[in-house]
């Protein structure tokens, strides 16, 4: 039989305020290096049992010298490293598209021959010799003349590496939607300050960019056929091969399902498509990589064509593929370097050893033509990489939330290990009753898939006892969220925490960084939000530590992870029973244009609707706490209110914190208070102390 809880004091109030000074008691921590100049030598600080300590490395040896301050460090260096010690001591501790809708009368640009310079007048393009005396006229010639107040040309203008073309972007303009803010209690006076925020929303007629091309030798424009790309989210120009033949633009279509690269002849003005990437769901378009080789005739390009995140080398004449680089069922999350000369692409990627967590960053090499993948951090681990200036040496720290940081000097031909430069030590807190978190792994809804999450249990944690099980959601389609460094205490969870609960965090489906159908599940439907996976996932762990009482759950989160929390209430109150909700985007369309047609389309069906929390908002089933400021710009602080709006009506109970003065950035000590303190009433079943 589970003990009884411990009545939650004051004093546990005031521990767990001040419990992330436990860092103070971790030694060791990961190691942020700080390179001097373009050679071998960096220097770091170190938080060791005697005190701050710096030290000087030479990476060619591994040679490691401490010293109580850089000064110290800066005596070491002598001979030819002499003059290093001057940019030791400037380093400071702990170092580690919209502009095509340009418009006015910005600074002339001058063309690479220097002879003359574009500019814009009136909206439309002008151009004048170049390097007269300013008092002298100018003969001024107009490319333009159809430029209007609402059909412009961009002053992002773009010559020709031969100074004979002329490329921007003709932009038909809108009046973007704004959105009324009320400061109630500005600093500056007594009455409330009305103030405005430029907001685009779901559904709203967006501004449009089209290329334009000129032949300044001509003074004419050259036609393009844009008509299709008129239906766009965005359109911007990036630049001119070399050689003058052509420039490129990147076109996101409207709704998120075609992204194009495509390439302008500047002889003609046909327009080839290099890349032509659609999908039946969404192209997660700000995780796309490009990079152009030989001037063009290749290019490197990231797409989940084949259902994982990988590397193709595409060919820049014909748009084939020529070569998947990267291949398997893992995927590459973010290219470093791409060395030319060896054909080489340097990567981060996850998901390719059996068994470890597939979240976890990995340092990789291959060859562009597929052959000889490496990976360069081998080790059990999330991992987090500093190169020298030429690239010969890296410091590798690797960590999980479960594994104190190690953090290694590595050379970059071989891998090699140089020297080991620290080990975290955790020992003290540990003597303290301080508790790891815990990785943890359980299928998903379909009994098959993965599902990843942290535990997260308070000190002197006592497996006899029965604890209240408390999941802080963020479940964001654009990135995963679950930490995968170590960290001593996490500044949303451990407060709750160390006031007697259980608290896990969790990447369900729905979320990025796995395969593309597991991404997916978001698609229109961001209500799911991963619960049955959640849900698995917790009964799982439950399961297994009986210490965790899934029959008294909570939830908690922020924006994406507000509408999550309250979501839990609406859809699945079966399972969660208390929720607090901050500054959530509880309906879609009341949230910005970007982050919400990436994952809900575009023209707005009545899938948000049923992803509404407004719209369902009479379906709620326990304890509700609604918590956003009124000079949140980020999310609309009327979403939280037509949420409220529709629980009157619906006759429900629940609570809200309407914050004056307070924007997006809600965690401050009187929220996360009052997040304790309906958590304790409502799952310890305990009335909170007074506050001090």
């Amino acid at each position: 039989m589970a003990k009884a809880q411990v009545k939650v004091t004051t004093a546990d109030y005031l521990r767990a305020d001040t419990f992330l000074k436990c860092a103070n008691r971790m030694y060791s921590a990961a190691v942020q290096p700080a390179w001097l100049d373009s050679s071998h030598y960096f220097w770091y600080k170190n938080h060791e049992r005697g005190g701050d300590f710096y030290y000087l490395v030479n990476a060619q040896t591994g040679k490691k010298q401490r010293g109580t301050d850089k000064k110290q460090l800066a005596s070491f260096l002598t001979g030819k490293q002499k003059a290093l010690a001057e940019t030791l001591l400037k380093e400071e501790d702990g170092k580690d598209m919209n502009r095509w809708r340009d418009r006015g009368e910005a600074k002339p640009v001058v063309s690479p021959d220097g002879k003359w310079e574009a500019y814009i007048k009136d909206n439309n393009i002008y151009l004048r010799p170049a390097g007269e005396d300013k008092e002298q006229k100018k003969e001024e010639t107009a490319l333009t003349m159809d430029g209007t107040t609402n059909l412009f040309y961009s002053s992002y203008l773009i010559w020709s590496p031969d100074s004979r073309k002329l490329a921007t972007v003709k932009v038909r303009g809108v009046q973007e939607r704004r959105i009324p803010l009320i400061e109630s209690r500005p600093a500056s006076q007594l009455q409330p300050i009305l103030q405005w925020r430029d907001y685009a929303k779901p559904g709203d007629v967006l501004e449009v960019c089209l290329p334009a091309l000129f032949d300044v030798e001509s003074r004419k424009q050259i036609p393009l056929d844009v008509a299709p790309y008129e239906n766009q989210f965005t359109l911007y120009l990036t630049g001119w091969r070399a050689d003058s033949r052509a420039f490129t633009f990147e076109f996101n279509q409207r709704g998120h399902q075609r992204y194009i690269v495509g390439e302008v002849d500047a002889t003609d003005g046909t327009i080839r498509h290099l890349v032509d990437e659609q999908a039946k769901t969404f192209i997660h378009y700000y995780q796309n990589y490009r990079y152009d080789l030989n001037d063009g005739k290749e290019m490197l390009w990231s797409s989940e064509r084949d259902g994982w995140r990988h590397l193709y080398l595409m060919d820049g004449n014909t748009g084939k593929v020529k070569q998947q680089v990267t291949q398997g069922e893992w995927v590459v999350r973010r290219v470093d370097f791409v060395d030319e000369a060896n054909r080489v692409v340097y990567f981060f990627a996850s998901g390719f050893n059996p068994g470890e967590d597939p979240y976890n960053l990995h340092y990789c090499r291959i060859n562009l033509d597929g052959t000889g993948f490496t990976d360069m951090t081998s080790e059990n681990g999330n991992h987090r990489i500093s190169f020298s200036k030429d690239r010969t040496y890296f410091v590798d720290t690797y960590s999980r939330p479960d594994f104190p940081a190690i953090s290694q000097l590595k050379k970059t031909a071989d891998a090699s290990v140089v020297a080991v430069l620290e080990k975290c030590d955790v020992s003290e807190l540990e003597t303290e009753g301080w508790q790891k978190p815990e990785v943890f792994c359980a299928k998903g809804r379909d009994g098959k898939t993965d599902i990843w999450g942290n535990i997260y249990r308070p000190t002197g944690f006592d497996a006899s006892r029965s604890y209240p099980v408390i999941e802080m959601i963020y479940a964001g389609p654009h990135d995963s969220h679950v930490d995968k460094d170590f960290k001593p205490a996490h500044h949303l969870i451990s407060k709750l925490v160390e006031l007697g609960f259980i608290v896990v965090s969790i990447d369900g489906m729905g979320t990025s960084n796995r395969s593309k159908a597991f991404h997916d599940v978001c698609w229109k439907n961001l209500k799911d939000a991963g619960f049955p996976d959640r849900i698995a996932w917790m009964k799982a762990a439950a399961a297994k530590y009986p210490s965790m009482d899934i029959s008294r759950v909570g939830i908690y989160g922020w924006s994406a992870g507000g509408q999550n929390a309250m979501a839990a209430l609406l859809f699945h109150n079966d399972f969660y029973k208390v929720a607090v909700a901050l500054c959530g985007c509880h309906d879609n369309r009341m949230d910005k244009i970007w982050w919400n047609e990436q994952w809900m389309g575009y023209p707005v069906d009545e899938s948000y609707s049923a992803s509404s929390n407004v719209d369902n908002a009479w379906r709620l089933k326990g304890k509700l706490l609604l918590i956003n400021g009124e000079l949140d710009d980020n999310v609309d602080p009327a979403s939280t209110l037509q949420v409220v709006s529709a629980l009157m009506k619906a006759n429900k109970k629940f609570e809200q914190l309407y914050l004056p003065g307070k924007t997006h950035s809600l965690g401050g000590p009187y929220e996360m208070h009052r997040i304790n303190d309906h958590f304790v009433r409502n799952l310890l079943d305990q009335e909170p102390p007074e506050w001090e």
